[in-house]
This record gives structure tokens, sequence and C-alpha cells, in this order.
């Protein structure tokens, strides 16, 4: 089946608030935009992981599909340490480039086509309609195991969520795959902000992976989790990703990542090993963001929004009771770029998502101007 007509690119409708944004004064304030629409990390790249990308740039022949030893030694561990995954092997993990790509061309690679679905969240991340989209399969938007169905052949969940930080706990992941296994369907589960907790009971607990042996035993059948480095290590520049879980589902994929020539390149498979190594530098931009966090959410409310989930995540997931666009334009206004909810899913008309990437200052100017655009209500 041919690449049938695609939707055009979401964030060009951004380009009118974002003017708006970069000329608002707002309370005498001229200090420019604060851009909190993308999620593109803005500090800087840890200098052990630039460095170990340095050393490794004479990189003369092919790199390997499936990584070096070290990089599947690195995962696995890291999978062990920060997930609570044991009994991860080699044949269980695949770097990726970039975690985008994966989700963009997982359908694909799975074999979907016309007359399957691909189950994603009501609240969600574009890509996993696009996937569906590429594959010719059919995207259906559903966060109740019950409603999904028959022809389902591929369940994305994402936890924490992305743009609504939603954390789903053991119980709930086992019953999304215990579904999924029902129907024939591979669960994918996207987890790339889970260093990212904030609210009880994830600022104090790990949150938990679709491969916990609390959710699946000993039994990886069917079952994907997707990792990035981007936020947690600052190397979104670098594509740096990784998927793990079934044998048998890692095997086809490195089959076709084989054929089509997707490699990581081997500097950026030498970086990503200090990176999974290295739980300071994850714990300090852990930080950072926390610290953000405090700054934006408190303001977001003073000056009339509700925050919705975003217990977990790099994003505050906000409302005020209107139409999403308007309040994109009454943000702009104050200097605020935001993302609408419309563009995560028909079922959040009135949603906006703000991110935590923008640096301390960008993020404390913001904070100043919906704390006295509060007072001015």
């Amino acid at each position: 089946m041919a690449l049938g007509e695609l939707p055009d690119y979401p964030w060009d409708l951004m380009a009118p608030y974002a003017a708006t944004a970069r000329e608002a004064a707002p309370f005498g304030d001229a200090s420019g935009i604060v851009d909190l629409s993308i999620g593109s990390p803005v500090d800087p790249t840890p200098d052990l992981i630039r460095r170990a990308l340095a050393e490794a740039t004479d990189a003369h022949a092919y790199p390997q599909t499936v990584g070096t030893p070290a990089l599947r030694e690195a995962i696995t561990a890291w999978f062990e340490r920060r997930r609570g995954v044991a009994g991860l092997g080699p044949q269980n993990v695949l770097p990726t480039i970039g975690s985008k790509e994966l989700v963009a061309f997982l359908p694909f690679f799975l074999g979907l086509g016309e007359g399957d679905a691909v189950v994603h969240p009501r609240a969600a991340y574009p890509t996993y309609a696009m996937g569906a989209a590429f594959a010719g399969a059919r995207a259906v938007a559903s966060d109740d195991p019950a409603e999904w169905p028959a022809d389902t052949r591929l369940v994305w969940l994402n936890s924490p969520g992305n743009p609504d930080g939603r954390v789903l706990s053991t119980d709930e992941l086992a019953a999304a795959i215990a579904r999924a296994r029902e129907l024939g369907a591979v669960v994918a589960s996207d987890e790339c902000y889970a260093e990212l907790g904030w609210e009880h009971p994830w600022d104090e607990q790990p949150i938990p992976s679709a491969l916990d042996p609390r959710v699946i035993g000993d039994d990886l059948t069917g079952v994907l989790a997707v990792y990035s480095l981007s936020k947690q290590s600052n190397l979104a520049g670098y594509r740096a990703a990784f998927i793990a879980g079934d044998a048998r589902l890692i095997d086809r994929l490195t089959t076709v990542r084989k054929h089509a020539g997707l490699m990581l390149p081997s500097p950026l498979q030498a970086a990503m090993v200090v990176a999974l190594g290295d739980d300071d530098h994850v714990a300090a931009q852990r930080e950072r963001y926390r610290s953000r966090r405090e700054l934006l959410k408190p303001a977001l409310e003073a000056a009339g929004f509700r925050i919705d989930r975003s217990e977990a995540g790099l994003y505050l997931w906000a409302t005020e009771g209107r139409d999403a666009w308007e309040s994109i334009g009454r943000l702009a206004e104050l200097g605020i770029l935001a993302g609408p909810g419309v563009f995560y899913g028909d079922h959040f008309p009135q949603h906006v998502r703000l991110s935590l990437t923008a640096t301390d200052e960008r993020i404390a100017a913001a904070a100043s101007r919906l704390l006295a655009f509060g007072e001015s209500l």
C-alpha cells in the first residue's frame, strides 16, 4: 500500500502566536519570549559524555546495528539498576537513532497494515498516530483496555505520559498487557520520562516499567519498552535511544534495521555507555527540572490555570476552562509560548502543555509574568 496524503505539520500553526510572544512586553518586562512549547533540552550535555564522544571519533569501520557488546551490557545493567528489570540479555536490547523514528516506523517494521488497529492514549504524542498512518493501519485513541477493538495489533502505552504526565501503576500496566495478549497485539511502552517523578508516590519510588516483573513476571512475550536519553542526559542532539523486551520482536526489528542500514554511529554508542553508567548527572538534571517546576506550577495556578495529572514527566498539563487556542493567545500576550492540547488529541480542546525545558532565568521570567497577571485579575 502506497503512503497516502499526510496532514500538515501542526506546529506551523504556532507561527503567529510566536510572533506575538516575541513582541510582548507585559508589565513593562521587555526581556523577550519564554518558549515553553517544545520539550527540547537547554542544559549542557555533561562533560563526561562529551569526552566519551570525542575519544571515540576514530570511527573508521561500520557500526554494529545491534550495538557494541559494551552498549548492550550498559543497557541491560541500567534496566536492572534503575528500572528494577533483571535478567535481560543482549538478545533483548537494541539501540535506535533516537526514539521518534522508532515510534514512527514500529507499526511498519512489525508488518502492520490495512485492517490493523494501533491503539494509543487519548492524550498522546502525535507520532503514535502517524506511525499507524505510515503503515496504512488505523489509529485508535483509548485508555480503556475494554474498548480496544478486536483488530488491535499494536498498543502504545506512555508512562509518564506526554503531554499529561500520567503514570501507569503496575496494576494498570498488567491489565493493559493482559488485554493486548488476549487480542494478539504487541505492547510498546514509551517510558522516556521515567526518571522524572514529582508527585506522591513517584517522588519517592521508581516509576514502573512494562518490563517490571511485578507487571509481567518473567514472560516478556509481546512486550517492548522504549527509552531515550534525550531528557535525562541532555542528549536530544545525539539521537540516543534504545528498545528492550521480547527477544523474538527484537530479532525482527534487528533484521529490518540491518537491511535498512539503520545503525547508531559508533561514537554515539560509546557516549551512551558512559551516560547509562553514571547516575549523578541524571540526579542533577532531575533537580534542575524539579526547581523549575516548583516555580512554574504555582505561578500558573495563580494565573487561573488548573494543573491536571502532571505527576511526572517534563510538562505541565493545564487548563483555564476555555478554548486552548484562546489560552495560547492569552499566554502569548504575556510573552509565553505554550502548546495547544489539540495537538495531542481531539479529546483535550481546553488544555495547554507547558514544558520545563527552559533556562532557570526564562522559567523565572514566565513565573513572574504569570504571578503579576494573576494579581491583576
